[in-house]
């Protein structure tokens, strides 16, 4: 079979960064092109700055403009209803020059648009879901705006002709809700490249800008949001300071959460040891990782994990929630990173005055963890994607023949 022509679809692409999703589209894009396993365009959303059309890195990319999204939840579905209108319109424009075999979408917000640009070029498509509304609200989606996105999410796995799940964890969460057989849902991890995880900064003065030199430094990256479980690392962190003395905290990222989250740090008492960062772009990002003492993922749902494989990567001790993904990037063992009990502050904050106090502990999970994350590599990620392209495409000429 020939080398197949693939229109990727996702509502962020680089230089417009809402999550870990643009990241994982553009590594994947390149990849697929770096291996020599499909041609790729993406059709994504741009701004004011970014050109229409360009090639990056052997993806033809295709940004169509889109006023700034809405930060209401209400607003922001009509105005994903609009951006999928656009897309279409696009997409129905690159049809017209191109032959597409194969069409990717990536999560809900593109799902429309997909659906219809896969009947126009009578080929299948295949959707990544990369989290689902039913998991970040616990279950709790009988109510507008979340029911609306539910929906959309369970049109869309059923419609597809294959669906991408990012863990075994998250292929059985997906097959469960929307009703699939397991086989319809191919697991496919994310990847990771230590070679985009290089600082920007220098490291010393930056420390230096959060911590003294005998301060122990606490890092949490994500959306604030519920799930992301942030309120349990503040909740376990005066008792930690109280047995270790100098530890401090730093929180990068924006999300819902923010206000709720720094009226709990004040509560706690914690104001004058952490610094909420708002969002950070990723160079900064990637600086972080390498100042602090220690990493922590609290999340109370986490269909993959890409912060604790980031900060393994970097070379910084990480804790995770034994839940959802985040068993199969930091396996049990102890042997690359430590878990605690999902959603239990208590025993988090047993394990990060452990791993504090253990330099032996500190440098073996360092150490372990700098070989683990080679497996998680983004050609193996484009191979992988690629076999399933074949696949589909190879029942879909069965089915016509």
């Amino acid at each position: 079979m020939t080398k197949p022509r693939v229109l990727i679809l996702s509502w962020e692409y680089p230089p417009i960064v809402e999550g870990g999703l643009a990241r994982h589209v553009r590594k994947l894009a390149e990849q697929l092109v770096a291996t020599g396993s499909a041609e790729v365009h993406v059709l994504t959303r741009g701004d004011d700055v970014s050109p229409a059309e360009e090639e990056l890195d052997g993806v033809f990319v295709h940004r169509v403009r889109e006023p700034r999204r809405p930060t209401e939840l209400g607003e922001f579905i009509a105005w994903v209803e609009h951006m999928n209108a656009d897309l279409l319109a696009a997409g129905v424009e690159l049809g017209d020059r191109w032959h597409f075999d194969l069409v990717h979408g990536h999560d809900w917000l593109v799902a429309v648009a997909g659906d219809h640009l896969a009947n126009r070029f009578r080929c299948p498509l295949v959707v990544t879901v990369h989290a689902t509304e039913y998991g970040r609200h616990q279950g709790w989606v009988k109510e507008h705006p979340q029911s609306h996105i539910h929906g959309v999410e369970n049109w869309m796995t059923n419609r597809a002709d294959r669906v991408i799940a990012c863990s075994a964890y998250m292929r059985d969460h997906i097959s469960d809700i929307y009703s699939l057989d397991e086989g319809h849902v191919e697991v496919i991890p994310n990847g990771i490249d230590p070679i985009d995880l290089v600082p920007a900064d220098d490291l010393e003065t930056l420390r230096a800008e959060f911590a003294a030199p005998d301060e122990r430094l606490i890092l949490l990256v994500g959306r604030l949001v519920y799930e992301k479980g942030f309120h349990l690392a503040l909740e376990a962190l005066p008792g930690i300071i109280e047995t270790l003395g100098n530890v401090r905290f730093l929180i990068a990222g924006s999300g819902t959460a923010e206000a709720d989250l720094k009226a709990q740090a004040t509560e706690l008492g914690l104001d004058d040891h952490g610094t909420f960062l708002g969002w950070i772009g990723d160079d900064k990002l990637h600086s972080l990782y390498r100042i602090a003492d220690l990493t922590v993922v609290p999340s109370l749902y986490e269909p993959f994990g890409l912060v604790a494989l980031e900060a393994m990567a970097s070379g910084c001790p990480t804790i995770v929630a034994d839940t959802g993904g985040l068993r199969e990037v930091v396996p049990e063992g102890e042997r690359v990173g430590l878990r605690f009990n999902g959603g239990d502050a208590e025993h988090l904050a047993i394990m990060i005055e452990r791993l504090l106090s253990d330099d032996v502990l500190r440098d073996r999970l360092v150490a372990e963890a700098s070989e683990h994350v080679l497996s998680f590599d983004w050609a193996d990620v484009a191979r992988s994607t690629a076999q399933l392209y074949s696949d589909v495409l190879g029942s879909e000429a069965k089915t016509s023949a």
